[in-house]
């Protein structure tokens, strides 16, 4: 297995798409996973005609019309709003719309370009540094995935064969106690980060209209709020699954944008081609490493990944921290989704040995594939924080290695206790 392992490396290192890659190895390795190619045919439309992965096309559409129609950026002013009596508020308001838009979307990336887009530049106008506005972008990009909903998570739960909505409620938890501690980080770290000390003042008009802009700015979001009360509301009522909770808040977000006048029909055609580009995107990858997992599962990998496991340690602390390990390696590595699909299949079933709860697994595993998100050489968060806020990664890393060791000691937090996952469970 490791030459094969090598070459799948080697393909995603000198830059080949990352659904091809997967597809090509398993065809040049045909006879070591013993395998006609013709028994592959419908391995990928199979892989994503499931009823759960229609999820993921549609949160794409909300975020996207939420980004088009002015809805993340009603969340920002709220948040900015509220938090203007706390010192160095923005900050905590690009932590918290992080966390808002993580509940709306699933998405890490698309948490850090939209976010980052509307507060990045009001950070720097009063008085941030450039690196430390990109830093508490890409940190706070996490949220994406840890605030349910999270495609991620619904990839898991489609490959792997654990409920979705089991899974968004174990979420909670862990994304929750994140937003506190990038709180904590914040709270020690803004007075480094600002050019001096403290953060600028509101200009006059913003004086002058602090007294309503609490009332107006909430009055502005309501129809933002209710959404992940909607989505996250019916699915954890039981009133309608994740799939059918994307398309209650697709059309939400459709309505609302309308009848408020912030998007008009010309602009849906180029609303609706992103979305399906992202989704295209997203569901090619799924599709084509489809191939390599039948290939993987026939070939009894999993299986002997497990035996070796369990032959090696018969402690589940050891293994968790083995573990650990690898996924972070992985993570730094291989895109979001790609790396899900590929260890959680590997992974689930030698958790399942050691008598690991196999939602707080998944949990363990989709987070520690998002902190790869925020380590070279991938580390897309970081990449797309600086390009928004025109930093470089020298300047970021300064400040960004706080709020890297902060999810590293959360990331140990989730893994060693369990109840902060299960807490549903305890209702």
């Amino acid at each position: 297995m490791t030459p094969v392992l090598a070459g799948l490396l080697m393909l995603l290192l000198v830059g080949a798409p990352i659904g091809m890659a997967f597809a090509l190895i398993v065809m040049l390795n045909t006879e070591y996973f013993n395998l006609a190619l013709d028994s592959l045919g419908s391995v990928p439309y199979d892989a994503i005609s499931g009823f759960p992965l229609l999820a993921i096309p549609l949160f794409l559409l909300v975020g996207e019309v939420m980004g088009s129609g002015g809805l993340a950026e009603r969340l920002i002013a709220l948040c900015d709003r509220l938090m203007r009596w706390i010192s160095a508020p923005l900050g905590y308001v690009m932590i918290a719309a992080s966390a808002l838009m993580g509940a709306i979307t699933g998405s890490s990336v698309a948490t850090v370009a939209a976010i980052g887009s509307v507060i990045s530049p009001k950070m720097r106008q009063r008085g941030y540094r450039r690196g430390y506005v990109a830093s508490v972008n890409a940190a706070s990009g996490l949220l994406g995935c840890l605030m349910p909903p999270s495609i991620p998570l619904i990839l898991y739960g489609s490959v792997v064969g654990v409920s979705i909505t089991e899974l968004f409620l174990a979420t909670v938890g862990p994304g929750l106690v994140m937003t506190f501690a990038f709180f904590v980080v914040h709270t020690f770290r803004a007075r480094y980060s600002l050019v001096e000390g403290s953060e600028a003042p509101m200009d006059a008009a913003g004086r002058e209209t602090a007294a309503l802009g609490k009332l107006k700015a909430g009055t502005r979001s309501i129809s933002a709020l209710l959404l992940p009360v909607v989505v996250l509301g019916g699915i954890y009522s039981g009133v309608f699954t994740p799939t059918e909770a994307a398309a209650v808040a697709g059309l939400y977000t459709i309505v609302v944008t309308l009848a408020q006048r912030s998007l008009r029909w010309a602009e849906f055609p180029g609303v609706f081609n992103r979305t399906a580009r992202r989704a295209a995107a997203i569901l090619t990858i799924i599709a084509l490493t489809s191939i390599f997992n039948r290939a993987l599962i026939l070939a009894q990998v999993p299986q002997e990944i497990a035996a070796f496991a369990t032959l090696m340690t018969d402690n589940p602390l050891v293994f968790f921290i083995v573990v650990n390990l690898i996924l972070l390696l992985v993570g730094m590595f291989m895109e979001t989704n790609a790396a899900v699909m590929l260890m959680g299949p590997l992974l689930a079933p030698a958790a399942a040995q050691f008598g690991i709860d196999p939602i707080h697994f998944a949990i363990v595993l989709v987070t520690n594939i998002e902190v790869g998100l925020l380590t070279p050489p991938l580390a897309a968060n970081l990449y797309v924080a600086a390009r928004v806020s025109d930093a470089n990664l020298v300047e970021m890393m300064s400040h960004f290695i706080w709020f890297l060791l902060m999810a590293l000691l959360i990331l140990l937090l989730i893994t060693f206790v369990p109840d902060i996952s299960l807490w549903y469970r305890f209702l």
